[in-house]
């Protein structure tokens, strides 16, 4: 099969979907397809792009493009030209949140991260609520295949949306978050995620209590800020650098409301340390058995199992490992072939 993946989030700083992104190309060019990574970018974006898709083997169609986000929506909305006219014949043309051109034969895809917009729009940036809205409806019209990256979700979309040819792909592990490597100093609790109301970081702030809180994520909206006398905020970190920070800590909580998977429970894990997990079910299937769990809305519960879990180091540590051998990359690119076959 040939297959063309609209790669547009890429042109921005990586988060889950960016990584997810990244991670299941890289799962796709294994399985013997021909993959085609597309996207209309801004140059400082197309440097970006190639920048994440270093060393994934995959062709490239990237063109350069002034104000690529009009265009892209532009092109959503009008429908012409085919997706074709850029990239040629395929047999799939898998696309993102982030445009939805018409094609003239072929599967056509997409993927679906969570429904949050459509759940809890006061949780998600106006734009953020607007494109996706837009998109949902799209796709549930016109997709022949929508894959998620959960059962959760998958469920969700089908209830939610009413579409039936709904396909789940695990996000993988990337092999740099493993035990083994340097680790930071430190006597510390780590969060990770974008600063945003959904994340729920406040809760992780009054929670952690004896120790220093360190938070990795970029600057995001809502008026969230990662700040107290016992905060550090590190900002978003390189994968090499954040697995360094999971190794150090003595646990992770991740106390979000609402995730498509929550991929910083499965990478915390794989580095050795013992996880604090909202209780919310959108993280059931990442948290498995392993990770404690704990209302996000009671801090009082978040600080119990931050002590419970870091007291438990020496049974949860070896659980997590062998909960997150299943996630891999790989496994996630034959899920996409399976989909769409």
């Amino acid at each position: 099969m040939r297959i063309v993946v609209d790669v547009s989030p890429l042109s921005h700083p990586r988060t889950g979907v960016g990584n997810y992104i990244r991670g299941s190309l890289a799962g796709l060019a294994q399985t013997g397809h021909e993959v085609v990574a597309f996207a209309p970018a801004s140059r400082d974006g197309r440097r970006l792009i190639e920048q994440a898709l270093a060393g994934i083997d995959v062709e490239r169609v990237l063109p350069a493009l002034p104000a690529a986000h009009a265009v892209r929506t532009a092109w959503s909305r009008l429908q012409r030209p085919p997706v074709e006219r850029f990239v040629g014949a395929f047999d799939v043309f898998h696309f993102s949140d982030w445009m939805y051109p018409a094609q003239r034969a072929g599967t056509r895809s997409t993927m679906i991260h969570d429904l949050v917009p459509l759940h809890h729009p006061e949780w998600v940036h106006s734009r953020t609520r607007r494109m996706h809205g837009v998109k949902y409806a799209h796709a549930a019209k016109t997709c022949d295949v929508i894959v998620v990256n959960s059962g959760f979700t998958g469920d969700d979309v089908a209830r939610t949306l009413g579409f039936e040819n709904v396909h789940v792909a695990y996000p993988g592990v990337d092999p740099v978050y493993t035990p083994d490597g340097d680790r930071a100093d430190g006597d510390y609790v780590l969060a990770v995620g974008t600063l945003e109301p959904r994340k729920n970081l406040g809760n992780a702030i009054d929670a952690v209590r004896g120790r220093e809180l360190r938070v990795v994520g970029g600057a995001g909206w809502g008026g969230v800020e990662a700040r107290g006398e016992h905060v550090t905020w590190l900002g978003p970190l390189h994968d090499e650098q954040l697995a360094r920070q999971y190794r150090g800590a003595a646990a992770v909580v991740y106390p979000s409301r609402f995730e498509g998977f929550g991929m910083p429970i499965v990478e915390a894990m794989a580095c050795g340390v013992p996880v604090v997990a909202s209780s919310h079910p959108s993280m059931d299937e990442a948290s498995g058995d392993v990770a404690v769990r704990a209302d996000p809305d009671d801090v009082e519960a978040i600080a119990g199992a931050i002590d419970d879990a870091i007291a438990r180091r020496d049974e949860l540590v070896p659980r997590g490992l062998e909960h997150v051998r299943r996630f891999t990359w790989e496994a996630n690119g034959r899920a996409h072939v399976a989909a769409w076959s």
